[in-house]
């Protein structure tokens, strides 16, 4: 027998696919997304290609930043998409580009940042902005990314802690690669992204998120790309990603996402 939740699941997607399917066959949608979303994302996909027939082919960058990957690079230099996914600010400066559908645009999730360890590694205490300040100064090395997340702790969080200066020479922006896997290796001691970056890697342990007093969550959203050869379908696969139906992935993730989950 089915639960609540999964009844509630099927007749959303079912409902949904009919409805996809009134305003188009199936397509092939082309995504661009950061990798905030990109555990929740390649489980939640698999359902509404089975539930629309459409097909999602996708492709990963950072929201922000030059490197090659980088979404703004790829639509800079004439790459397609039909939705993009990725950190709100972001996306809106891409909509002000003309690059992105203002009227499109769905708020996805939240997103705190956290910290990792190598694994098996002590877990130093990061519970309040004091113990946290304590944990950086008595550091080797110290990672953060070259997204949302990373310009925060490398221009806000030190100068918040009062730790810039001490920071210098010993915390550095990790481009186009998440920053669990430099830990995972060795290569640094402490590493900050936002927590669903984080938790897919393995060889770390997730110490926690940063606490509240300066904590920065990120909010992600999707929106259809300027120029988009499947407009509908993509709108689909953005409402499917918001509706109650995706939530518990997003949210098992350690995403918070804006709809609720549906009751189990």
């Amino acid at each position: 027998m089915l639960t609540v939740f999964q009844r509630t699941t099927t007749l959303a997607l079912l409902i949904a696919g009919l409805l996809w399917h009134s305003v188009a066959t199936a397509a092939e949608i082309k995504v661009m997304i950061s990798g905030g979303l990109s555990a929740a994302y390649k489980e939640l996909v698999p359902q509404f290609e089975r539930a629309t027939g459409h097909t999602v082919v996708t492709v990963y960058g950072p929201s922000m930043g030059t490197t090659e990957n980088a979404i703004p690079m790829r639509l800079g230099r004439g790459e397609r998409a039909d939705v993009l996914i990725m950190v709100g600010s972001a996306l809106g400066s891409l909509i002000a580009e003309g690059k992105a559908v203002a009227g499109t645009r769905v708020d996805l999730v939240r997103s705190p940042i956290g910290m990792v360890v190598r694994a098996g590694a002590p877990k130093p205490d990061i519970s309040t902005p004091d113990a946290l300040k304590q944990t950086l100064l008595a550091a080797k090395s110290v990672a953060y990314s070259d997204s949302a997340s990373g310009v925060y702790v490398g221009t806000e969080l030190f100068a918040r802690l009062g730790i810039t200066e001490e920071m210098k020479g010993k915390a550095r922006m990790i481009p186009a690669e998440p920053v669990a896997l430099g830990v995972a290796r060795g290569d640094s001691e402490l590493g900050f992204q936002q927590i669903s970056e984080l938790l897919p890697i393995p060889g770390v342990d997730l110490v926690g998120p940063l606490p509240e007093p300066v904590q920065k969550i990120t909010v992600f959203s999707a929106a259809v790309a300027a120029g988009a050869s499947e407009p509908e379908a993509g709108k689909a696969l953005i409402a499917f990603l918001a509706s109650p139906a995706a939530a518990p992935a997003l949210d098992k993730s350690g995403l918070e996402p804006f709809a609720a989950a549906p009751p189990k």
